[in-house]
C-alpha cells in the first residue's frame, strides 16, 4: 500500500502502538504528523529514535515508557507527552490490556520466502502485533526498509512475520537512527578500569549504552582474555568489537552440556552505528528473543559467571539507586536496570556492577551523585537489597551482604573528595535521622 492511503486508515479517534526504539516505523509516523484532523489519537510507544511532528498536534496523546531526548524535548515543549512507569517486560501486558487498534512496526526489506524479518528490535510488542494481524477488527501494519539488516533467527522465536499474517505493508527507504559512543571520559575510563577487574575468561556478559561499558569492551577486546558470552537486553556496537575480536565463545552454560542459549548472542534490541547494522545483517551469531526471556531474573542467573554492568544517576548511602529520574522528573526509563542488577547474585558466581562517576557539573557547578539521603522527591528505580556492587571513579564498594553501616561506609569511601568528609561522617553515625 501507498505510505499515503496507509496513513488514512488511521481514524481521527483511534489507537495505535509503535515498539521501543529502533522498532518504531518511522516513515509512516512521519508521514502521519501531515494530518491535522485528530480528536483523541492515544500512541502508546518508547524511546523515539527521532522527532515527530506527529505528537505535537492538538488531540494526539503520546504515552510513552522510555523516555529519550525526543521524548524529554516534546514534554518541555508542551506536547501531550506521559511516562508510563514499567519495567521493559511489562510492556508486553501493557499492550495486551491496551489493545491498541492498530499496531506498527519496521522490518527489513525485501521479504525472503514471504518472510519479513523484525530486524533490530524484538522486545515487548511481538505478542500484541500478532494479535492484531489475526483480529479482523484491527490492524498489523509493517513499514519495511532495506537499510534495515534481517537478523538471527532462534528455532522457538522467529523474530520474523509472514507477509499473509500482515494487514497493510508499506515501503519506505528509511535507516535506522545511528548511535554513535562519545568519547570516554577521564572518570569513565578510571571506572572502566574497575569494573574489568570482575571479568575473567568464560563470564557472560550484559552492558548497556554510554562511556562505561563502551570502554569496558574496548578493555576487553584489546586484552588477553576471552570465552565470553553474552546475554544483553542490548546489543551494542562495543559488543560487536569483541565479536570481531575473537573474544566470544558463547559457552554460557553452567553445566557441561550446553544450554538453551548457547553458540549465540541473546539481546532483544540493538542500537549502534551503521556498522553494526552491517555487520548483524543475516549474522546468525547473535539471536533477537522476547524481551520475557532475555530479561527473565531466572535465566540470567542460569548464565555462567554472568557480570552486569549497569548506571545509575544517583545513590544514597543506603545503597538506593536512582537511575531513571532527576528529583522526581522523568530522565529516562526503568527498562531491564532492575532485572539485570538484581539477578546475577541469584547465583553463586554472578556479579552486578552498578557504575557511576561520584559528580557531574550542572551550569558550571559540581554536584554531588554520592548521596548521604535521596532529596525529596527522589523515585529509586532499583531499592538497596538488589545492589552488589557500586563503583565510581574514587574506587569499589562491595555491598552484598553487608550491614547497613559497613554499606554506608563503604560508598562515602568512593565518593569525591570535596564530599567525602560529609559523607564519611554521616556513615560513622549510620542511620542517620
Amino acid at each position: 500500500m501507498d505510505l499515503a492511503d496507509a496513513v488514512a486508515l488511521i481514524r481521527s479517534t483511534d489507537t495505535l502502538a509503535v515498539p521501543l526504539g529502533p522498532g518504531v516505523p518511522g516513515g509512516f509516523l512521519h508521514a502521519l504528523g501531515a494530518r491535522t484532523d485528530f480528536v483523541d489519537l492515544q500512541v502508546f510507544g518508547a524511546l523515539l529514535p527521532d522527532l515527530y511532528e506527529l505528537f505535537t498536534r492538538p488531540g494526539v496523546h503520546y504515552r510513552s515508557g522510555f523516555f529519550g531526548p525526543a521524548e524529554r524535548f516534546l514534554r518541555d515543549s508542551g506536547a501531550s507527552v506521559d511516562f508510563v512507569p514499567a519495567d521493559f517486560r511489562r510492556f508486553q501486558t501493557i499492550l495486551h490490556d491496551l489493545a491498541p487498534r492498530v499496531m506498527a512496526t519496521t522490518a527489513a526489506a525485501p521479504p525472503v520466502d514471504g518472510w519479513v524479518s523484525l530486524s533490530l528490535h524484538a522486545g515487548a510488542s511481538i505478542p500484541e502485533l500478532r494479535a492484531a494481524g489475526a483480529d479482523p477488527g484491527r490492524l498489523l501494519l509493517v513499514e519495511v526498509s532495506p537499510n534495515f539488516p534481517r537478523t538471527g533467527v532462534a528455532p522457538d522465536h522467529m523474530h520474523r512475520f509472514h507477509v499473509d499474517e500482515i494487514d497493510v505493508l508499506i515501503e519506505t527507504d528509511r535507516a535506522p537512527f545511528e548511535l554513535a559512543d562519545a568519547p570516554p571520559t577521564d572518570a569513565e575510563r578510571a571506572i572502566a578500569e574497575f569494573a574489568t577487574r570482575y571479568v575473567h575468561d568464560g563470564c557472560t556478559l550484559q552492558t548497556g549504552i554510554g562511556g562505561i561499558p563502551s570502554q569496558v569492551a574496548k578493555l576487553l577486546a584489546d586484552g588477553p582474555g576471552g570465552d565470553f558470552g553474552i546475554h544483553s537486553e542490548m546489543f551494542t556496537t562495543g559488543l560487536m568489537h569483541l565479536h570481531r575480536a575473537g573474544k566470544v565463545t558463547n559457552r554460557k552454560s553452567i553445566s557441561s552440556a550446553p544450554g538453551r542459549f548457547d553458540g549465540f548472542s541473546v539481546t532483544t534490541f540493538a542500537a549502534g552505528v551503521r556498522e553494526l547494522y552491517d555487520w548483524l545483517h543475516d549474522n546468525d551469531d547473535v539471536r533477537f528473543l522476547p524481551v520475557h526471556i532475555v530479561n527473565s531474573a531466572e535465566l540470567i542467573a542460569e548464565n555462567r559467571d554472568m557480570v552486569t554492568i549497569n548506571g545509575a544517576l544517583s545513590i544514597d548511602l543506603a545503597g538506593q539507586v536512582v537511575a531513571d529520574t532527576i528529583v522526581g522528573k522523568q530522565f529516562s526509563g526503568i527498562g531491564g536496570h532492575e532485572d539485570f542488577v538484581g539477578a546475577p547474585t541469584l547465583s553463586d558466581d554472578g556479579r552486578s556492577l552498578i557504575c557511576l562517576p561520584s559528580t557531574s557539573t550542572v551550569a558550571g557547578v559540581l554536584v554531588n551523585r554520592v548521596l548521604v539521603k535521596l532529596p525529596y522527591g527522589s523515585i529509586v528505580s532499583t531499592p538497596r537489597h538488589q545492589v552488589d556492587i557500586v563503583i565510581t571513579e574514587h574506587g569499589i564498594a562491595e555491598l552484598q551482604g553487608r550491614t547497613v553501616r559497613e554499606r554506608a561506609r563503604a560508598l562515602a569511601a568512593i565518593s569525591h573528595p570535596q564530599f567525602r568528609d560529609e559523607l564519611v561522617e554521616a556513615a560513622a553515625d549510620w542511620p542517620v535521622d
